[in-house]
């Protein structure tokens, strides 16, 4: 059975999220599959039925055996995708369709390189909206931080921020880049102000993810989430 545990991992690293989350998920205790996957120890079958029930859209027979394709077909098929949450201003003004672009974000070039060459990067799809505020693009979400209100593969659209931090409406919903200590990083998050004036404080959704204070000027770039879409299956 330890032959699935890379498995497990493909599946955790596509959702975007830890062992330790997925473990959380699918109610097993802290260390159950980490430890597993580390020593190359069999899991109990429970936790596989458990990742089954818990993550539909991943292929059994893929899990089991690691043939077939991982994603489900039927599930790919029909997927239909739903504005989950809208995030509008009061000086919003909803367009009647939009076509928003779908990004694939790079871990090593982020958001700077994104906003800096929009014009010419090849989007990975396009998605038509009505009545929301304009956006300039989409990208999916990764982790769970903001967990429930945005799951790990639903798709955020944002309004860029040209001002970077001097353009933060305290209190908001962000998607913005940050560096601290030469490591960048990509994060989702509501922004609020900090107790000293030179930082500001990410807030999370999901309280097991602690407030954190950055420089405000570790921020490179910035972006006001405007709506959350989520792909829903059907039967």
């Amino acid at each position: 059975m330890n032959k699935i545990l890379p498995r497990i991992e493909s599946i955790a690293n596509n959702e975007g999220i830890t062992i330790g989350a997925l473990e959380r998920k699918i109610g097993a205790s802290k260390g159950v599959l980490s430890r597993a996957i580390a020593n190359g120890t069999d899991i109990q079958s429970k936790w596989i039925q458990a990742i089954v029930e818990n993550y539909p859209r991943y292929s059994t027979e893929w899990l089991l055996s690691g043939k077939g394709e991982m994603i489900r077909e039927e599930i790919t098929q029909r997927a239909t995708p739903s504005v989950q949450a809208q995030f509008s201003l009061r000086t919003d003004h909803p367009v009647e369709m939009q076509n928003v672009p779908l990004y694939e974000l790079d871990a090593s070039a982020g958001l700077v390189a994104l906003f800096a060459d929009q014009n010419r990067r090849t989007p990975i799809s396009h998605i038509q909206i009505p009545d929301l505020p304009p956006c300039d693009g989409a990208v999916y979400v990764r982790g769970d931080s903001m967990y429930p209100l945005l799951k790990s593969g639903d798709i955020v659209l944002y309004k860029e921020i040209p001002n970077g931090s001097q353009g933060i409406l305290w209190g908001e919903m962000y998607l913005l880049s940050f560096t601290i200590d030469g490591e960048s990083y990509i994060s989702i998050k509501y922004i609020q102000k900090a107790d000293d004036d030179r930082f500001v404080r990410l807030v999370s959704h999901n309280p097991h993810h602690s407030p954190k204070d950055i420089p405000a000027d570790s921020i490179q770039a910035l972006a006001l989430i405007k709506a959350s879409i989520r792909f829903n299956t059907m039967g």
